[in-house]
Protein backbone atom coordinates (compact mmCIF):
# COMPACT_ATOMS: atom_id res chain seq x y z
CA UNK A 1 0.00 0.00 0.00
CA UNK A 2 1.41 3.72 -1.10
CA UNK A 3 2.24 5.38 2.44
CA UNK A 4 1.91 8.98 1.20
CA UNK A 5 -0.69 10.93 -0.36
CA UNK A 6 -1.37 11.39 -3.78
CA UNK A 7 -1.52 14.74 -5.07
CA UNK A 8 -4.71 15.76 -7.69
CA UNK A 9 -1.96 15.53 -10.83
CA UNK A 10 -0.70 12.52 -9.71
CA UNK A 11 -3.73 11.05 -8.44
CA UNK A 12 -4.93 8.82 -11.56
CA UNK A 13 -8.36 8.26 -10.18
CA UNK A 14 -10.31 11.05 -12.01
CA UNK A 15 -13.61 13.08 -10.14
CA UNK A 16 -15.90 10.95 -11.73
CA UNK A 17 -14.70 7.60 -10.63
CA UNK A 18 -14.20 8.63 -7.35
CA UNK A 19 -17.32 9.80 -6.98
CA UNK A 20 -19.06 6.43 -8.37
CA UNK A 21 -16.80 4.26 -6.01
CA UNK A 22 -17.93 6.30 -3.25
CA UNK A 23 -21.23 6.25 -3.78
CA UNK A 24 -20.74 2.33 -4.25
CA UNK A 25 -19.34 2.12 -1.14
CA UNK A 26 -21.93 4.55 0.95
CA UNK A 27 -24.52 1.84 -1.06
CA UNK A 28 -23.46 -1.19 0.70
CA UNK A 29 -25.19 0.31 3.93
CA UNK A 30 -28.67 1.29 2.10
CA UNK A 31 -28.25 -2.10 0.38
CA UNK A 32 -28.10 -4.05 3.44
CA UNK A 33 -30.67 -2.37 4.87
CA UNK A 34 -33.68 -1.70 1.93
CA UNK A 35 -33.15 -5.17 0.30
CA UNK A 36 -34.52 -6.27 3.73
CA UNK A 37 -37.52 -4.94 3.82
CA UNK A 38 -39.91 -7.06 2.10
CA UNK A 39 -38.56 -9.49 3.67
CA UNK A 40 -39.26 -9.27 6.89
CA UNK A 41 -42.20 -11.30 6.97
CA UNK A 42 -40.99 -14.20 5.68
CA UNK A 43 -37.78 -13.80 7.94
CA UNK A 44 -40.42 -13.68 10.96
CA UNK A 45 -42.20 -16.55 9.52
CA UNK A 46 -39.26 -18.89 9.26
CA UNK A 47 -37.20 -18.27 12.49
CA UNK A 48 -40.15 -17.28 14.56
CA UNK A 49 -39.26 -14.58 17.49
CA UNK A 50 -40.21 -11.50 15.55
CA UNK A 51 -43.48 -10.67 16.52
CA UNK A 52 -45.06 -7.19 15.56
CA UNK A 53 -42.91 -4.71 15.59
CA UNK A 54 -39.72 -7.29 16.66
CA UNK A 55 -39.28 -7.73 12.93
CA UNK A 56 -37.74 -4.09 12.99
CA UNK A 57 -35.18 -4.61 14.57
CA UNK A 58 -33.27 -6.36 11.27
CA UNK A 59 -33.13 -3.57 9.84
CA UNK A 60 -32.81 -1.46 13.71
CA UNK A 61 -30.17 -3.36 14.92
CA UNK A 62 -28.33 -2.74 11.86
CA UNK A 63 -28.09 1.25 11.89
CA UNK A 64 -27.71 1.36 15.91
CA UNK A 65 -23.87 -1.08 15.36
CA UNK A 66 -23.25 1.34 12.53
CA UNK A 67 -23.24 4.32 14.40
CA UNK A 68 -21.53 2.72 17.41
CA UNK A 69 -18.97 1.29 14.95
CA UNK A 70 -18.36 5.13 13.34
CA UNK A 71 -15.96 5.79 16.03
CA UNK A 72 -13.75 3.41 15.48
CA UNK A 73 -12.69 3.29 11.47
CA UNK A 74 -12.18 7.35 11.40
CA UNK A 75 -8.85 6.93 14.07
CA UNK A 76 -7.66 3.92 12.35
CA UNK A 77 -8.07 5.26 8.82
CA UNK A 78 -5.85 8.43 10.39
CA UNK A 79 -2.93 6.19 11.27
CA UNK A 80 -3.01 3.47 8.63
CA UNK A 81 -4.53 5.15 5.75
CA UNK A 82 -7.99 4.83 4.17
CA UNK A 83 -6.94 1.92 1.64
CA UNK A 84 -6.44 -0.69 4.37
CA UNK A 85 -9.45 0.18 6.30
CA UNK A 86 -11.70 0.19 3.60
CA UNK A 87 -10.21 -3.57 2.29
CA UNK A 88 -10.66 -4.70 5.33
CA UNK A 89 -14.45 -3.27 6.17
CA UNK A 90 -15.15 -4.52 2.94
CA UNK A 91 -13.94 -8.47 3.66
CA UNK A 92 -16.00 -8.38 6.87
CA UNK A 93 -18.94 -7.45 5.67
CA UNK A 94 -19.26 -10.08 2.56
CA UNK A 95 -17.73 -13.00 5.25
CA UNK A 96 -20.53 -11.91 7.24
CA UNK A 97 -23.05 -11.73 4.28
CA UNK A 98 -21.93 -15.11 3.88
CA UNK A 99 -22.34 -16.48 7.45
CA UNK A 100 -26.23 -15.16 7.47
CA UNK A 101 -27.21 -17.50 4.67
CA UNK A 102 -27.01 -20.54 6.79
CA UNK A 103 -28.64 -18.72 10.15
CA UNK A 104 -31.35 -20.42 11.40
CA UNK A 105 -32.21 -18.50 14.96
CA UNK A 106 -33.37 -14.86 15.01
CA UNK A 107 -31.27 -13.78 17.63
CA UNK A 108 -28.41 -15.11 16.01
CA UNK A 109 -29.48 -13.40 13.21
CA UNK A 110 -29.66 -9.90 15.22
CA UNK A 111 -26.01 -10.69 16.46
CA UNK A 112 -24.96 -11.20 12.94
CA UNK A 113 -26.29 -8.13 11.64
CA UNK A 114 -25.26 -6.19 14.75
CA UNK A 115 -21.54 -7.41 13.46
CA UNK A 116 -21.80 -6.23 9.80
CA UNK A 117 -23.52 -2.62 10.49
CA UNK A 118 -20.09 -2.35 13.02
CA UNK A 119 -18.07 -2.85 9.92
CA UNK A 120 -20.28 -1.15 7.52
CA UNK A 121 -19.41 1.80 9.30
CA UNK A 122 -16.52 2.45 7.99
CA UNK A 123 -17.91 2.51 4.34
CA UNK A 124 -19.71 5.64 5.66
CA UNK A 125 -16.58 6.96 7.63
CA UNK A 126 -13.59 6.44 5.32
CA UNK A 127 -15.35 7.75 2.27
CA UNK A 128 -15.93 10.67 3.76
CA UNK A 129 -12.20 11.22 4.54
CA UNK A 130 -11.05 10.99 1.11
CA UNK A 131 -13.41 13.28 -0.21
CA UNK A 132 -12.10 15.52 2.85
CA UNK A 133 -8.90 14.89 1.76
CA UNK A 134 -8.90 15.97 -1.52
CA UNK A 135 -11.85 18.63 -1.33
CA UNK A 136 -12.77 21.59 0.88
CA UNK A 137 -15.91 23.90 1.19
CA UNK A 138 -18.86 24.09 -1.55
CA UNK A 139 -16.91 22.03 -3.74
CA UNK A 140 -17.21 19.08 -1.19
CA UNK A 141 -20.90 19.98 -0.73
CA UNK A 142 -20.54 19.31 -4.75
CA UNK A 143 -18.75 16.22 -4.42
CA UNK A 144 -21.01 14.56 -1.68
CA UNK A 145 -24.32 15.64 -3.27
CA UNK A 146 -22.58 13.32 -6.44
CA UNK A 147 -21.95 10.62 -4.50
CA UNK A 148 -25.03 10.68 -2.93
CA UNK A 149 -27.55 11.28 -5.69
CA UNK A 150 -25.51 8.20 -7.30
CA UNK A 151 -25.81 5.76 -3.71
CA UNK A 152 -29.37 6.86 -3.31
CA UNK A 153 -30.61 4.75 -6.50
CA UNK A 154 -30.31 1.70 -4.29
CA UNK A 155 -33.24 2.61 -2.04
CA UNK A 156 -34.67 3.45 -5.27
CA UNK A 157 -34.20 -0.41 -6.77
CA UNK A 158 -33.10 -2.24 -3.19
CA UNK A 159 -35.94 -3.45 -2.02
CA UNK A 160 -37.35 -4.88 -5.71
CA UNK A 161 -33.63 -6.58 -6.32
CA UNK A 162 -34.66 -8.11 -2.61
CA UNK A 163 -38.32 -9.20 -4.02
CA UNK A 164 -37.44 -10.53 -6.94
CA UNK A 165 -34.63 -12.56 -5.07
CA UNK A 166 -37.00 -13.88 -2.88
CA UNK A 167 -39.17 -14.87 -5.89
CA UNK A 168 -36.59 -16.90 -7.06
CA UNK A 169 -34.27 -18.33 -4.63
CA UNK A 170 -35.73 -17.10 -1.43
CA UNK A 171 -34.89 -14.67 1.25
CA UNK A 172 -31.01 -15.95 2.58
CA UNK A 173 -30.12 -15.52 -1.07
CA UNK A 174 -30.20 -11.75 -0.63
CA UNK A 175 -27.26 -12.20 1.74
CA UNK A 176 -25.34 -13.37 -1.18
CA UNK A 177 -26.54 -10.61 -3.15
CA UNK A 178 -24.61 -8.39 -0.28
CA UNK A 179 -21.41 -10.57 -0.57
CA UNK A 180 -21.11 -10.09 -4.15
CA UNK A 181 -21.35 -6.66 -4.03
CA UNK A 182 -19.22 -6.02 -1.51
CA UNK A 183 -16.37 -8.81 -3.02
CA UNK A 184 -16.60 -6.41 -6.24
CA UNK A 185 -16.40 -3.22 -4.26
CA UNK A 186 -13.21 -4.75 -2.45
CA UNK A 187 -11.85 -5.35 -5.89
CA UNK A 188 -12.04 -1.97 -7.38
CA UNK A 189 -10.73 -0.38 -4.12
CA UNK A 190 -7.72 -2.42 -4.64
CA UNK A 191 -7.03 -1.45 -7.75
CA UNK A 192 -8.05 1.70 -8.58
CA UNK A 193 -7.65 3.63 -5.05
CA UNK A 194 -4.61 5.23 -4.43
CA UNK A 195 -4.22 6.67 -0.84
CA UNK A 196 -5.05 9.80 -0.27
CA UNK A 197 -3.92 10.27 3.29
CA UNK A 198 -0.96 13.01 3.64
CA UNK A 199 1.77 11.96 5.82
CA UNK A 200 1.68 14.99 7.60
CA UNK A 201 -1.89 14.52 9.02
CA UNK A 202 -0.96 10.84 10.22
CA UNK A 203 -2.36 10.96 13.38
CA UNK A 204 -0.52 8.78 16.39
CA UNK A 205 -2.59 5.82 17.34
CA UNK A 206 -2.73 6.76 20.98
CA UNK A 207 -5.43 6.92 23.04
CA UNK A 208 -5.09 10.63 24.65
CA UNK A 209 -4.98 11.75 20.94
CA UNK A 210 -7.78 10.02 19.44
CA UNK A 211 -10.09 11.01 22.28
CA UNK A 212 -9.20 14.76 21.86
CA UNK A 213 -9.04 14.80 17.72
CA UNK A 214 -12.92 13.18 18.16
CA UNK A 215 -13.48 16.01 20.87
CA UNK A 216 -12.36 18.62 18.54
CA UNK A 217 -14.19 16.82 15.70
CA UNK A 218 -17.54 17.12 17.40
CA UNK A 219 -17.69 19.93 19.33
CA UNK A 220 -16.60 22.54 17.32
CA UNK A 221 -19.11 25.06 17.84
CA UNK A 222 -19.57 25.39 13.82
CA UNK A 223 -19.83 21.67 13.41
CA UNK A 224 -22.09 20.09 16.67
CA UNK A 225 -25.50 21.77 15.62
CA UNK A 226 -25.40 20.32 11.96
CA UNK A 227 -24.38 16.99 13.41
CA UNK A 228 -27.08 16.62 15.55
CA UNK A 229 -29.07 18.34 13.64
CA UNK A 230 -28.28 15.47 10.33
CA UNK A 231 -29.20 12.61 13.30
CA UNK A 232 -32.31 14.75 13.83
CA UNK A 233 -33.70 15.00 10.33
CA UNK A 234 -32.17 11.68 9.52
CA UNK A 235 -34.19 9.80 11.98
CA UNK A 236 -37.16 10.39 10.87
CA UNK A 237 -36.28 8.87 7.50
CA UNK A 238 -35.02 6.52 9.42
CA UNK A 239 -38.25 5.47 11.42
CA UNK A 240 -39.71 5.95 8.07
CA UNK A 241 -37.19 2.96 7.00
CA UNK A 242 -37.82 1.12 9.79
CA UNK A 243 -41.74 0.84 9.78
CA UNK A 244 -42.00 1.52 5.88
CA UNK A 245 -43.45 -2.29 5.73
CA UNK A 246 -46.48 -1.73 8.62
CA UNK A 247 -46.76 2.03 7.21
CA UNK A 248 -47.15 1.44 3.05
CA UNK A 249 -48.02 -2.07 3.22
CA UNK A 250 -50.90 -2.34 5.71
CA UNK A 251 -51.94 0.90 6.86
CA UNK A 252 -51.69 2.54 3.40
CA UNK A 253 -52.86 -0.93 1.91
CA UNK A 254 -49.89 -0.87 -1.10
CA UNK A 255 -49.38 -4.53 -0.48
CA UNK A 256 -47.12 -6.28 -3.30
CA UNK A 257 -47.12 -2.06 -4.41
CA UNK A 258 -44.81 -1.40 -1.59
CA UNK A 259 -41.42 -1.46 -3.07
CA UNK A 260 -42.41 0.54 -6.02
CA UNK A 261 -43.97 3.05 -3.95
CA UNK A 262 -41.12 3.11 -1.42
CA UNK A 263 -38.61 2.86 -4.28
CA UNK A 264 -40.76 6.02 -5.92
CA UNK A 265 -40.15 8.49 -3.07
CA UNK A 266 -36.48 7.95 -2.67
CA UNK A 267 -35.95 8.77 -6.07
CA UNK A 268 -37.11 12.14 -5.27
CA UNK A 269 -33.95 12.26 -2.98
CA UNK A 270 -32.07 10.95 -5.90
CA UNK A 271 -32.90 14.66 -8.36
CA UNK A 272 -32.67 16.70 -5.16
CA UNK A 273 -29.14 15.50 -4.57
CA UNK A 274 -28.52 16.19 -8.42
CA UNK A 275 -30.23 19.56 -8.24
CA UNK A 276 -28.07 20.11 -4.94
CA UNK A 277 -24.52 19.62 -6.81
CA UNK A 278 -25.43 21.73 -9.60
CA UNK A 279 -26.44 24.77 -7.13
CA UNK A 280 -24.60 24.15 -4.29
CA UNK A 281 -21.18 26.10 -5.49
CA UNK A 282 -23.31 28.79 -6.87
CA UNK A 283 -25.82 29.74 -3.72
CA UNK A 284 -23.22 28.17 -0.86
CA UNK A 285 -23.94 25.11 1.36
CA UNK A 286 -25.36 27.73 4.00
CA UNK A 287 -27.83 29.10 1.79
CA UNK A 288 -29.36 26.04 0.54
CA UNK A 289 -29.58 23.88 3.55
CA UNK A 290 -30.91 26.49 5.58
CA UNK A 291 -33.75 26.91 3.12
CA UNK A 292 -34.12 23.51 2.76
CA UNK A 293 -34.72 23.01 6.81
CA UNK A 294 -37.69 25.88 6.50
CA UNK A 295 -39.14 23.87 3.42
CA UNK A 296 -38.61 20.80 5.78
CA UNK A 297 -40.76 22.12 8.80
CA UNK A 298 -43.66 23.31 6.45
CA UNK A 299 -44.06 20.13 4.74
CA UNK A 300 -43.52 18.24 7.94
CA UNK A 301 -46.75 20.32 9.08
CA UNK A 302 -48.72 19.36 6.43
CA UNK A 303 -47.50 15.89 7.30
CA UNK A 304 -49.45 16.17 10.26
CA UNK A 305 -52.56 17.76 8.90
CA UNK A 306 -52.87 14.90 6.96
CA UNK A 307 -52.32 12.07 9.45
CA UNK A 308 -55.22 13.74 10.75
CA UNK A 309 -57.66 15.00 8.45
CA UNK A 310 -56.47 12.63 6.12
CA UNK A 311 -56.08 9.37 7.89
CA UNK A 312 -55.36 6.18 5.09
CA UNK A 313 -55.32 8.31 2.04
CA UNK A 314 -52.41 7.00 0.25
CA UNK A 315 -52.78 9.96 -2.62
CA UNK A 316 -52.20 12.42 0.10
CA UNK A 317 -49.38 10.56 1.89
CA UNK A 318 -47.14 9.42 -0.70
CA UNK A 319 -46.44 13.07 -2.34
CA UNK A 320 -46.00 14.86 1.04
CA UNK A 321 -43.81 11.69 2.33
CA UNK A 322 -41.97 12.23 -1.70
CA UNK A 323 -41.20 15.92 -0.94
CA UNK A 324 -40.13 15.29 2.86
CA UNK A 325 -37.16 12.88 1.14
CA UNK A 326 -36.53 15.40 -1.72
CA UNK A 327 -35.14 17.96 0.70
CA UNK A 328 -33.05 15.63 2.66
CA UNK A 329 -30.85 16.25 -0.75
CA UNK A 330 -30.55 19.94 0.50
CA UNK A 331 -29.69 18.96 3.86
CA UNK A 332 -27.49 15.99 4.18
CA UNK A 333 -24.55 16.22 1.79
CA UNK A 334 -24.12 20.14 2.66
CA UNK A 335 -24.90 19.59 6.69
CA UNK A 336 -22.12 17.12 6.34
CA UNK A 337 -19.71 19.13 4.81
CA UNK A 338 -20.41 22.16 6.85
CA UNK A 339 -19.51 20.20 9.85
CA UNK A 340 -16.35 18.91 8.33
CA UNK A 341 -14.81 21.90 6.94
CA UNK A 342 -12.27 23.09 9.91
CA UNK A 343 -10.95 19.42 10.15
CA UNK A 344 -8.29 18.87 6.88
CA UNK A 345 -6.07 18.12 9.58
CA UNK A 346 -8.13 15.25 11.40
CA UNK A 347 -10.70 14.22 8.74
CA UNK A 348 -11.05 10.99 9.92
CA UNK A 349 -11.40 10.92 13.68
CA UNK A 350 -14.00 14.18 12.83
CA UNK A 351 -15.72 12.15 9.82
CA UNK A 352 -15.80 8.80 12.55
CA UNK A 353 -17.13 10.93 15.81
CA UNK A 354 -19.50 13.23 13.63
CA UNK A 355 -20.55 10.23 11.92
CA UNK A 356 -20.71 7.92 15.44
CA UNK A 357 -23.26 10.80 16.63
CA UNK A 358 -25.49 11.37 13.54
CA UNK A 359 -25.92 7.77 12.67
CA UNK A 360 -26.28 5.89 16.02
CA UNK A 361 -28.50 8.79 16.81
CA UNK A 362 -30.35 8.40 14.07
CA UNK A 363 -30.68 4.98 14.22
CA UNK A 364 -32.14 5.51 17.93
CA UNK A 365 -34.54 8.04 16.97
CA UNK A 366 -35.84 5.88 14.10
CA UNK A 367 -36.16 2.62 16.29
CA UNK A 368 -38.21 4.84 18.25
CA UNK A 369 -40.72 5.98 15.76
CA UNK A 370 -40.87 2.78 14.50
CA UNK A 371 -42.00 0.95 18.20
CA UNK A 372 -44.74 3.97 18.43
CA UNK A 373 -45.80 2.90 14.97
CA UNK A 374 -50.00 2.41 16.40
CA UNK A 375 -51.42 1.66 12.76
CA UNK A 376 -51.88 5.34 11.50
CA UNK A 377 -49.29 7.66 10.22
CA UNK A 378 -49.91 10.00 13.20
CA UNK A 379 -46.58 9.11 14.85
CA UNK A 380 -44.51 9.58 12.47
CA UNK A 381 -45.80 12.49 10.96
CA UNK A 382 -45.37 14.34 14.53
CA UNK A 383 -41.64 13.08 14.70
CA UNK A 384 -41.16 14.69 11.28
CA UNK A 385 -42.59 17.76 12.38
CA UNK A 386 -40.47 17.64 15.95
CA UNK A 387 -37.09 17.07 14.65
CA UNK A 388 -36.98 19.01 12.05
CA UNK A 389 -38.02 22.08 14.64
CA UNK A 390 -35.28 21.03 16.80
CA UNK A 391 -33.00 21.25 13.66
CA UNK A 392 -33.39 24.85 12.89
CA UNK A 393 -32.62 25.62 16.51
CA UNK A 394 -29.67 23.45 16.66
CA UNK A 395 -28.39 25.27 13.21
CA UNK A 396 -29.16 28.68 14.52
CA UNK A 397 -27.19 27.93 17.42
CA UNK A 398 -24.13 26.69 15.03
CA UNK A 399 -24.80 29.72 13.01
CA UNK A 400 -25.36 32.43 16.14
CA UNK A 401 -28.60 32.83 14.93
CA UNK A 402 -27.39 34.40 11.26
CA UNK A 403 -28.74 31.81 9.14
CA UNK A 404 -28.14 32.11 4.86
CA UNK A 405 -24.98 33.78 5.49
CA UNK A 406 -22.07 32.08 2.62
CA UNK A 407 -18.71 32.15 4.41
CA UNK A 408 -15.42 30.25 4.27
CA UNK A 409 -14.35 29.50 8.45
CA UNK A 410 -10.46 29.56 9.06
CA UNK A 411 -8.52 26.76 9.25
CA UNK A 412 -8.46 24.62 12.27
CA UNK A 413 -5.46 24.59 14.08
CA UNK A 414 -2.83 21.96 14.19
CA UNK A 415 -3.34 19.01 16.28
CA UNK A 416 -0.92 18.25 18.94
Amino acid sequence: MATSAISHDQMSMGERELVLMVALLMSLTALAIDAMLPALNDIAADLGGAEGNRRQLVVAVFLLASGIGSLVPGALADRFGRRRVLLGALAAYAVLSAVMMFISDFDWLLVARAAQGLACSALVVVPAAIIRDRYDGDRMARLMSMATAVFITIPIIAPGLGQGVMLVAGWRWIFALLGAVATGAALWVWARLPETLDPSHRQRLDLGAIVGNMGRGLLHRGAIGYVIASALTMGGVFGYVTSAQQLLGEHFGAGEWFPLMFGATAAVMMVSNIVNSRIVQRFGARRVSHTGVFAFILVSAAQVWAAYRHPGELAVFLPLMACNLGLLGFLGANFSSIAMQPFADIAGAASGVQAFFRTFGAALIGLAIGQAFDGTARPFALSLLTTSVLALLLVSFSERGRLFRRLHPPPARPSA
